[in-house]
């Protein structure tokens, strides 16, 4: 068996090294690199663009171009991640949390250089893994069911006590929401419409693509409008020596990218978990474990950024896993794959593993040498990447919004993906002003579905007796043990639970910010009411959600209230369902405005939203690519003012851009308006009306 598996894997890298081959995988890890740095779009796109492409290849050719793509889009997530604070994915969020502090204090470099280098050894390591386990795991994959993805999801969900930092009742508040976000659409048993507002966009529920992007993206640019600064103000260690010194980071925490990326592999193998939760699932762990995380990560420590890449880019080595040797995609992207596989007789299952095993190696050995690649063509572009932090915010702003606008359109491709994107922006920027963690939100919107549909299937299937199973019992004591070890620890801390008490008094200590928390709760009862007439199977997972939720907020409201002064946040009834009593961190980026007068703040957030909202009703009229250019040069001109000789350049240049990629080569279907309807004629001149 070993000398078959040596003698397959040697003979697809011989058939892979073929220089036609070789520029197919090149020109797909270029596609990757482009898509991963565009905020939104994603790989997703690319992937079903060159699927008709691979028809008169062979299928070690049509394989090396598409995963040099799928394989690239999560090495070029980082560098807006970093730059701007703006996930060029979904699973690139965590990177911001680090990569962007240390961007802002002139290690753009070092924070980019991490990033590939941990990238390219998580994608390595991920196709290594892929090879090795492809034939040992079949057997034990074969065993694992709707039960065991469960507790996988559960296990996930149990990492908000990490992700919640030091503000534990605020996180599990807000992963209740998240919990809830997930559960709008029509409900999988029942087909109970479930907080719709009785629109078509909610019956699949909000996409995740215009969520994060509003949750993470919005709010820093938000913040760099209000500060009206560059992200960084020196180019003093964006240099040679940076990115030396972020490569070497790499090596120095071998340990660290190791645990991260087998992490990333075995996650990325589970369908439904999806790249969204890894990096944050990584992070987490990274914290739990690293010397003195508590006390640096979100402040711009290094191992933070490694610990979301490495497991950001093995997810695909995983992901590939249950899809060739079961047909079971692992990711969106794989179930693209899987059309491939089609269009050249490929049947997954136990033909990829005897008769076809040469082409399964050669996939391995496409996501090992476009992580490579693409790696090393980072660094090629990296000092120039890294400059672009030092631009003023106006000269950024146009652009990166324009395109952010654009990739968020890529959720459902419905003018509801827009409104998805400002009311989660207007929601991020707010909680990031408040101190409320946004990772868990994200978490408990993306374990949720998981949660949920495979609770459903679970007990139709095999009633109780789910309960008795083997790693269904040891994940759901880890994630049992998960929760209550803060619990234990926190009471041994205070010297029992009558310390831990011991900071309440009975006068209450209100400020303007306790609004949020009531607003909260107005629409957790709000969502709690409108459930109550529902179907008893469709509210009853709901119900419980949403009021342990409504409990968490309250008693987060109740313990700031009530808290004595100089008492910290995070002791007592706050801290009962803390990771860990010494953890101070604060698990999300803090607010940089600090320099700026709350009445300025507040007028200039409103400025900011105001050049959204405009945006959005140019767009309604006169469609997207004709108010690309209009917004460069109104929001460079007014905010700048700018000169004419950069703003008509970058107008011209950004609508070239995206008229050519996204209108001509992806032929996006822009939404209709008012000018189309009012004049059809113009709908053949000018795109996208």
């Amino acid at each position: 068996m070993e000398a078959n598996m040596l003698d397959a894997a040697s003979t697809a890298l011989i058939t892979l090294l073929d220089p036609w081959r070789l520029f197919l995988l090149s020109a797909g890890v270029i596609m990757g690199l482009v898509l991963g740095i565009l905020p939104g779009i994603g790989g997703l796109a690319g992937t079903a663009l060159l699927l008709p492409f691979t028809f008169n290849m062979d299928p070690y050719a049509a394989m090396a171009l598409l995963l040099g793509l799928a394989s690239t889009t999560a090495t070029g997530d980082p560098i807006p991640a970093i730059l701007f604070g703006v996930p060029g994915g979904a699973g690139s969020a965590a990177t911001v949390l680090d990569g962007l502090p240390m961007a802002k204090r002139g290690e753009a470099s070092r924070a980019l250089s991490a990033a590939y280098m941990s990238s390219m050894l998580g994608g390595i390591f991920g196709a290594i893994l892929m090879g090795i386990s492809l034939p040992i795991l079949r057997p034990i994959m074969l065993y694992i069911g709707s039960p065991e993805l469960l507790a996988f999801a559960v296990l996930g969900i149990s990492m908000v006590a990490v992700l919640s930092g030091n503000t534990p009742l605020r996180g599990l508040t807000v992963a209740g929401i998240g919990l809830l976000i997930s559960m709008i659409g029509s409900d999988p048993q029942t087909g109970t419409l479930r907080w719709t507002l009785d629109t078509l966009y909610l019956w699949e529920g909000p996409p995740l693509v215009p969520i994060i992007l509003g949750l993470f993206a919005l709010p820093e640019l938000a913040d760099l409008a209000i500060g009206r600064t560059a992200i960084a103000g020196n180019m003093a260690k964006t240099d040679a020596r940076g990115m030396f010194q972020g490569a070497k980071d790499c090596f120095t925490h071998w340990w660290l990218v190791l645990r991260c990326s087998w992490l990333g592999a075995a996650l990325g193998a589970v369908p439904g978990i999806g790249g969204a939760v890894i990096d944050w699932l990584a992070y987490g762990h990274a914290l739990r474990t690293e010397k003195g995380a508590s006390q640096s990560f979100g402040k711009g420590d290094v191992r933070g950024v490694i610990a979301s890449e490495s497991a950001n880019n093995s997810r695909e080595g995983g992901a590939l896993v249950p899809t060739v040797a079961f047909g079971v995609p692992g990711s969106a992207g794989m179930a693209i794959l899987m059309g491939a596989f089609m269009i050249h007789g490929l049947v997954p299952g136990p033909d990829m593993l005897s008769k076809h095993l040469n082409v399964t190696y050669a996939m391995v050995w496409s996501v090992a040498l476009a992580n490579i690649l693409g790696a090393g063509l980072c660094y090629l572009f990296s000092e120039q990447f890294a400059r672009l932090a030092t631009l003023r915010y106006t000269l950024i702003m146009p652009t990166v919004l324009g395109i952010i606008y654009i990739g968020a359109f890529q959720g459902a491709r419905n003018w509801g993906d827009l409104w998805t994107l400002l009311i989660f922006g207007l929601l991020g920027w707010t909680m990031k002003q408040m101190k409320f963690p946004r990772p868990p939100l994200v978490l408990g919107i993306v374990l949720g579905e998981v949660v949920e549909r495979y609770l459903f299937i679970s007990i139709q299937r095999y009633g109780v007796q789910w309960f008795s199973r083997p790693i269904v019992i040891v994940l759901f004591a880890m994630a049992l043990y998960g929760l209550l070890r803060p619990l234990r620890q926190d009471i041994k801390g205070h010297g029992g639970i009558k310390g831990m008490l011991s900071g309440f008094g009975i006068t209450p200590q209100l400020n303007p910010k306790q609004l949020f928390h009531v607003f909260l709760l107005c629409v957790i009862g709000w969502a709690l009411l409108e459930a109550s007439s529902w179907n008893f199977s469709a509210k009853i997972v709901p119900l419980i959600v949403g009021g342990l939720a409504f409990a968490f907020c309250l008693f987060s409201l109740l313990n700031e209230v009530f808290r004595q002064p100089g008492e910290a946040v995070s002791t007592g009834l706050a801290s009962a369902v803390q990771s860990d009593v010494q953890q101070k961190i604060h698990m999300d980026l803090e607010s940089d405005t600090d320099h700026v007068l709350t009445r300025t703040l507040a007028i200039r957030g409103l400025i900011f939203f105001g050049w959204l909202l405009a945006f959005m009703g140019s767009m309604a009229v006169i469609g997207l690519i004709p108010t690309v250019p209009l917004f460069v040069i109104l929001y460079m001109r007014l905010e700048g003012p700018e000169p004419w000789k950069l703003v008509i350049p970058q107008a011209i240049g950004l609508t070239i851009f995206v008229y050519f990629l996204f209108d001509q080569l992806l032929t996006i279907p822009w939404p209709p308006t008012y000018i189309g309807a009012w004049f059809p004629a113009l709908k053949g001149l000018i795109p996208s009306v």
